[in-house]
């Protein structure tokens, strides 16, 4: 099959792939240690705090940012707005590659993979927060897989079953709208269950609707941010379709981030107010939380909305990184920053290095793969055989 890209990398050993194979080389020894001695020895975790960076960031953040895959389709599918549609196909790898790589990434904290059906199909929790996420997680994976398959049948020229799947595209995505905004929200949902040990800044009974709003704005700035990336690395894989199109989705996403970013400091602000917790803001945690909030969602918002409106790609590429950085910033905040608060010094968490090397093996994993991917299927082009067939 012929593609945009006519000479790949010259050498196999170039610095992405020598980088990317010690990070991998030395995340399979940590990952030899994790499970032959045990969770105690390899992590900073105890009885205050049970979740840790594997949970904060792996889980929470990788969530949230794989929510460009909803978003993008939902837009494109949806409501009809076509022009987006070149990002769909990137959107939907990224958050399978980021959902699937939750799962692989849970198996480090239960230790034991051959149970993780167990919940699910031999001893179902239904009163459980968990357990629905759980459930939804394994559906909405199962639905990003099977929207991302037509681009692997493309590439292996099985056209009778990709023609199959592309006449299920509304299906799976109003299917994948509803599951992400279940399991988005019960996400936060899970905190509500902690008022005692989560500081009154970040606890609320509407966080919830917090974790979904934020993900809706993450989603889309994770598709800027990854096309903007991809876009430099990945420029001989696409098509001029493409190339055509991304300045607009760029410009069409950076305007509906800056609206969802300013309706998410309006609610919550609405929630300080609601509790009554000003007070709080004239002390450390709350000098967190402004920052948290100014720099990294009232800053952002404007930011898109001045790109936007002066036509600048560039200023809305930083906005995007910076919504990026402020989505893992919350979420930090939430699951172990302003965790037991009330703890001396002594007892917080801090994860050790064993904990901090797993998830950068997990997240250059998650990059090895999707530049397979993107450099021999149409990610980022449109199939020879199957023009305008979409």
């Amino acid at each position: 099959m012929s593609t945009p890209a006519s000479n790949g990398p010259k050498s196999a050993f170039n610095t992405f792939n020598l980088v990317a194979g010690a990070i991998l080389v030395v995340g399979l020894i940590l990952t030899v240690l994790r499970f032959t001695q045990g969770i105690g020895p390899v992590t900073n975790l105890d009885d205050n705090n049970p979740w840790g960076i594997w949970i904060g960031f792996d889980l929470l953040c990788g969530v949230a940012l794989a929510a460009g895959g909803y978003t993008t389709s939902a837009a494109c599918y949806i409501f009809g707005l076509k022009r987006f549609h070149s990002a769909v196909r990137p959107a939907i790898l990224t958050a399978f590659l980021g959902y699937a790589l939750v799962v692989f990434a849970l198996q480090y904290d239960l230790g034991r993979p051959w149970r993780l059906p167990y919940p699910i199909f031999v001893s179902q929790g239904t009163t459980s927060l968990l357990f629905e996420v759980g459930l939804c997680v394994m559906l909405y994976l199962t639905v990003l897989f099977v929207e991302f398959t037509p681009a692997m049948f493309e590439w292996l020229g099985w056209k009778k079953i990709r023609k199959v799947v592309v006449k299920l595209t509304l299906v799976l995505t109003i299917f994948g709208v509803v599951l992400s905004t279940l399991h988005q929200s019960s996400l936060g949902a899970l905190y509500t269950i902690a008022p005692s040990k989560l500081h009154p800044l970040w606890y609320s009974p509407y966080m919830p609707l917090y974790f979904f709003v934020s993900s809706i704005a993450a989603g889309m700035s994770m598709v800027i941010f990854e096309g903007s990336m991809s876009h430099k690395k990945l420029h001989r894989m696409m098509d001029e379709e493409y190339l055509k199109h991304h300045d607009g989705v760029v410009f069409g996403f950076g305007k509906a981030a800056a609206l969802v970013l300013f309706g998410y400091f309006f609610i919550k602000t609405m929630g300080v107010a609601y509790d009554n917790n000003w007070h709080y803001l004239v002390s450390g945690y709350g000098l967190l939380f402004l920052t948290e909030m100014l720099g990294f969602v009232a800053l952002p918002c404007f930011l898109y909305a001045v790109g936007v409106r002066d036509r600048n790609l560039s200023l809305i590429k930083k906005a995007s990184i910076i919504t990026v950085l402020g989505i893992v910033f919350n979420r930090f905040n939430v699951s172990m920053i302003a965790f037991n608060y009330h703890l001396p010094a002594a007892d917080r968490y801090f994860p050790s290095m064993t904990e901090i090397g797993i998830s950068v093996f997990i997240v250059t994993l998650g990059v090895v793969i999707f530049r397979f991917i993107t450099t021999r299927m149409p990610i980022f082009f449109e199939h020879p055989d199957y023009k305008g067939d979409h």
